[in-house]
């Protein structure tokens, strides 16, 4: 299955954002009035939403990472610990 692209106005949002609109969507859903095609359509919009976040995290984590040189003078990735 090819992986779907983020659309540009996905791709536009900020973390926080993005979470909101997830946030705001799995509500409506939970709530369980919308029409069959609605929900399917905002359950694919929350989908590439969480795909985004999680893609955001990924970028925060690297950049918080830290690059170690082993006694031997292997490079390695130093976690930074938060969870």
């Amino acid at each position: 299955m090819a992986e779907t692209r983020i659309p540009p106005d996905i791709a536009a949002l900020s973390f926080e954002d993005a979470l909101a609109e997830l946030e705001r969507i799995v509500r409506q859903l939970e709530e369980g009035k919308a029409k069959l095609d609605d929900a399917i359509g905002s359950y694919e919009r929350g989908t590439l939403l969480r795909r985004h976040c999680e893609a955001k995290l990924r970028e925060a984590q690297a950049k918080i990472d830290r690059i170690t040189v082993g006694p031997d003078g292997t490079l390695g990735l130093q976690p930074a610990g938060i969870e």
